[in-house]
Parts: structure tokens; sequence; C-alpha cells
């Protein structure tokens, strides 16, 4: 059961970049792919937690769907510990 776990971590890992990728090209206002590689942290952790941009709807629709989707990687990560 832990490896079929495992399996799905990686396989509920690809869309990340994906999802990252918008959401952090929204935050830093950039279409650069650069943003994508750079270790910026604190500005994208507050727009995930607070309301940055309350007028721009692609900012709160992509916002909505990374949040859905780090819940369940979250949920999926502590099942994975859960079993021993």
């Amino acid at each position: 059961m832990k490896t079929v776990l495992l399996i799905t971590l990686f396989i509920w890992g690809f869309p990340s970049t994906y999802f990252r990728s918008k959401f952090r090209k929204i935050i830093y206002k950039t279409n650069d792919w650069k943003i994508n590689i750079k270790p910026l942290f604190k500005k994208e952790i507050i727009g995930l937690f607070s309301n940055l941009y309350p007028d721009n709807n692609q900012y709160i629709r992509i916002r909505k769907y990374y949040r859905i989707y780090l819940i369940i990687y979250l949920f999926l990560f502590l099942i994975y510990l859960s079993y021993n």
C-alpha cells in the first residue's frame, strides 16, 4: 500500500509545475520562464494565503485551484507518512 501511495504522490506532483508557474507569473507580474527556477517565496506565500490582487479574476481562480491542489497533495503526503 505504501508503494501505491508513493507512486500516487509522484503522479500527483506532475501538475505542480503548471499550477506554480501560472500562479508565480501572476504574482510577480512577468511572463519570463526564469520565474519558475528562482527561489522567490515570500510574495508567493503571501499571495497564497491573502488577497494581493482582489480585482484580478485570473489570480483568484488560479489561487483557488492551486490551494485545492496543495491541500490534496498535503493530504496524500500525510496518508503516506501514517503508513509504517
